[in-house]
């Protein structure tokens, strides 16, 4: 049957049939390893019964609720355990269906906010290259991949970039406390170039999500930024959507560092892939002060949505009781350390990292050079078509701004067990050799 449906590309992929734990199977009965957890958001698996038990419950009294009319139970309770999970004096919570959504929202609380103290002039949003926001025009504005970004350049205000962290491509040691310091200086150049007074936010992914493959900032950087920004009075947004809900070890990724952003934006895991649902957490008082002026001018149909939040609080409370953050920080030990064994099998790897089920490699032409593999081979979609053939799925990307070099997600759900784990790194490892064996052999000849 000719699908109706369109979508990125003219990419075929089997029909789904059902999905349960980290497996999936198509309607002609072949199962498939979720080793990416979709993008990224199904983090405690498909079909948990105790959420679907909720959402059932949630059916039975509503499903729409408008926040203009209504308050909810499942909504308000929501809210109060993002906020208990937030850092002290973070306790007010906005709802989105998305990550797009919570970046927008996030923007906007903070341009309003300045407005409320007197700084029209703040309205410039600083972010990395690379990077990824979103897809909205807005969150593309902030947005680092080129292309992502470029064929909407004309219909957005171009926003100030500063090279991400990746030390591992510029030879430097990323243990280095002097290696975090080097980076976040260049934040602090940027705002003096662009002028302080005219600087709202910084936004950052405390761990890189799909632009940089996992990419986890050098010592020390986390807290000098969150400096730069108190010195200058710049908004600092931490963007969780893919690091947060547990995924790196720690509720939200930044807890790694111990640093506390003034917004945060969640999404992908806090919602599991049941419902569309994400949030933006902030300060008490700016929120307050926003109120206090008039109003936040920003709203969604579905923000808060009762179903939504439903399904929302019963995938926090699986993570909770069944510590799946613990889990997921044994778990991402394990497979760091099979990753990197298949880095000593296959020259080709030339870097792994990421934190707790939040991991990448990245195939490299030469790992002492950095060189990446030539851009005509499709890297990036190559070893994903075989991969899934054999039945495991992972989640690419080009590395370098969206234009060249390969890098892999190997994020399966937080419930993964050791043994289901050496069946991912089983099907990566038949994988990787496929893909290697049909590399040009001149070009193997040069690793």
């Amino acid at each position: 049957m000719t699908s109706r449906l369109f979508y990125q590309t003219r990419l075929e992929r089997p029909q789904l049939d059902r999905a349960d734990g980290i497996y999936m199977w198509d309607t002609t009965g072949k199962r498939y390893i979720d080793g990416s957890s979709g993008a990224m958001v199904s983090n405690i698996g498909h079909s948990n019964p105790n959420v679907l038990d909720a959402m059932r419950k949630q059916m039975e009294s509503s499903t729409f609720g408008y926040r203009l009319h209504f308050q909810t139970e499942a909504s308000e309770s929501l809210a109060e355990r993002a906020a208990e999970l937030a850092p002290d004096g973070m306790n007010r919570v906005f709802f989105v269906s998305g990550g797009s959504e919570a970046t927008e929202s996030a923007m906007k609380l903070a341009r309003q906010y300045a407005l409320t103290q007197g700084e029209a002039q703040r309205y410039k949003v600083i972010s990395r290259m690379p990077c990824y926001h979103g897809s909205t025009l807005g969150a593309l504005a902030v947005t680092g991949y080129a292309p992502m970004t470029a064929p909407f350049d004309p219909m957005m205000r171009a926003m100030p970039k500063i090279p991400a962290p990746r030390a591992y491509l510029d030879g430097l040691d990323p243990d280095d406390p002097a290696t975090g310091l080097h980076y976040a200086q260049m934040l602090e150049n940027k705002i003096l170039d662009e002028g302080p007074q005219t600087v709202l936010a910084f936004i950052v992914e405390p761990v890189g999500g799909a632009s940089t493959g996992a990419l986890v900032p050098p010592a020390g950087y986390m807290q000098r930024i969150r400096e730069i920004c108190d010195q200058y009075g710049v908004l600092l947004i931490h963007d969780e959507v893919m690091s947060g809900g547990g995924r790196t070890g720690r509720f939200f990724g930044a807890d790694h560092w111990n640093t506390v952003p003034d917004i945060i934006c969640l999404s992908k895991g806090f919602g599991g892939g049941y419902v569309p649902l994400g949030a933006v957490i902030a300060r008490d008082d700016m929120v307050e002060a926003v109120l206090d002026a008039g109003g936040f001018i920003h709203g969604h149909t579905y923000a808060g949505n009762p179903l939504a939040c439903a399904a929302g609080l019963a995938v926090i409370n699986e993570i909770e009781t069944n510590d799946l953050t613990g889990n997921a920080a044994r778990m991402g030990d394990l497979l760091a350390g099979h990753l990197r064994d298949l880095m000593q099998k296959y020259p080709i790897i030339g870097d792994v990292r990421g934190k707790g089920l939040l991991m990448a490699f990245e195939l490299m032409l030469d790992r002492q050079t950095k060189t990446p593999l030539p851009t005509g081979l499709n890297a990036y979609n190559r070893l994903v078509d075989i991969a899934y053939a054999n039945g495991l799925i992972i989640y690419s990307r080009r590395t370098r701004g969206g234009l060249t070099g390969d890098h892999f997600l190997v994020c399966p759900p937080m419930i993964t067990t050791e043994v289901q784990l050496q069946e991912i790194i089983g099907l990566l490892d038949t994988s990787l050799a496929e893909f290697v064996a049909d590399l040009p052999v001149e070009l193997m000849k040069s690793n």
